[in-house]
């Protein structure tokens, strides 16, 4: 699709899947004059409720993906666990970013493993756990390690920590003996994340790195401009530009890094805008949303520069826990950017918004974005315990002990 063959507003755009990923496209797709039909099986889905049209309906039901196609002039989707067979019909009839072939890939931790190794990039040393007997024994140098699900893995789920060939067994038996990885457990300096666009035409535009913390499995802090020194960040942009590229993907795309010793290594890589990226609403030129627009419809990529230092936090269904947060101290702050993404109900550990702080200084804003999480004080004391330490622990590259706890 070249620039006359781009599709133009008032054309109605298709998403498949109704979380807050997808809300944040319908809100990007509307200010730029589409329209936009979400299909998605929960009735109060977040996208749902502000689309244009919402199919309350599963992802392979036959009848309901014919009347999206038939709605839409393009279609993409905000989540890699959409089946690959309905990306591949709704591809017979009209323009489906990113292709099925890319999704697969990056839905199955086994078939993304051993692509970013065939592709010849850093990857952490890991094992493919079809049975029991695939666990390796006592003398494998993979020990201790992190057992993963190979499919719907996401924010810690499905993953076990295991020292032994017995826990890895028993872990691989509590997980219903569905084929894993056994990935060695390494030690971190940190971690990074690098959101891109890849538009038909090959041409790609990159977010800044950004330094992410992670809590219980779950993304909890990103610090754009990432702490790293110019190589690492030169690397990261390098092996994720060539990871689109060899998937010839079409899309926006985030690619997960560990730093270990010095080294860059891949962790995951996810197939949409990424929660890493979600600072460029507020410190970006353009923001990853409306760069999944332009790149759906065959528009040119916008400018993805940084403009302001930026801390992200996420905000869990934890501190619902004894009420209403206390959001006037969060209003409070004139740098502070809310985004609550009007999820039907509260519960621990569910991604219910976040907010973004932006700056001059890079030092403020993650002190502010820390006061704002310790002024949140409606979440349990124990919660709120947790998640100072652990900020605070990061902003002196300590890891948790929580033995402490």
């Amino acid at each position: 699709m070249n620039s006359s063959q781009a599709i133009l507003p008032p054309a109605t755009l298709g998403m498949l899947g109704g979380g807050q990923l997808g809300r944040f496209f319908v809100i990007a797709a509307h200010e730029m004059g589409y329209k936009v039909v979400v299909l998605d099986p929960d009735k109060n889905s977040p996208a749902g409720k502000i689309a244009d049209l919402h199919i309350c309906a599963a992802f392979d039901d036959q009848e309901a993906l014919t009347k999206l196609a038939q709605a839409c002039a393009a279609i993409t989707t905000e989540f890699e666990n959409v089946p690959a067979a309905t990306l591949e019909f709704l591809a017979q009839h009209r323009t489906v970013r990113p292709a099925a072939a890319a999704v697969a890939i990056a839905q199955n931790r086994v078939a993304e493993k051993n692509f970013i190794r065939d592709a010849g990039l850093p990857v952490a040393p890991y094992a493919v756990i079809n049975s029991a007997d695939d666990i390796p024994d006592e003398s494998s140098s993979l020990y201790p390690a992190i057992l993963k699900v190979a499919r719907f893995g996401y924010d810690g789920k499905g993953q076990a920590r295991v020292a032994t060939p017995a826990q890895a067994r028993e872990a691989f038996a509590t997980f219903k003996a569905e084929t894993c990885v056994l990935e060695r457990m390494l030690k971190l300096d940190y971690e990074v994340s690098l959101v891109l666009a890849r538009d038909a035409a090959g041409n790609v535009a990159a977010f800044p790195l950004a330094e992410n913390q992670h809590l219980n499995g779950i993304l909890d802090v990103s610090i754009v401009p990432a702490r790293a020194d110019a190589a690492i960040r030169q690397q990261a942009e390098q092996v994720a530009t060539e990871i689109a590229i060899k998937l010839n993907y079409v899309g926006v795309i985030g690619v997960e890094f560990f730093v270990s010793e010095g080294r860059l290594l891949v962790n995951e890589m996810a197939p949409r805008p990424h929660n890493s990226g979600h600072y460029t609403l507020d410190a970006c030129v353009t923001d990853q949303f409306e760069q999944q627009v332009r790149v759906l419809a065959g528009l040119p990529l916008g400018d993805a520069r940084l403009h302001s230092p930026a801390v992200m936090v996420n905000l869990l269904g934890d501190i619902w826990g004894a009420g209403e947060p206390a959001w006037n101290k969060a209003y409070a702050e004139s740098g502070l950017k809310m985004h609550l993404y009007g999820k039907h109900e509260a519960r621990p550990g569910r991604k219910m918004g976040h907010y973004t702080v932006v700056g001059e200084s890079a030092e403020a804003v993650l002190a502010t974005a820390l006061q704002v999480r310790a002024d949140l004080a409606s979440v349990s004391r124990k919660v709120w315990a947790r998640a100072v330490y652990t900020l605070a622990l990061f902003l002196i590259g300590v890891g948790p002990d929580w033995d402490w706890f």
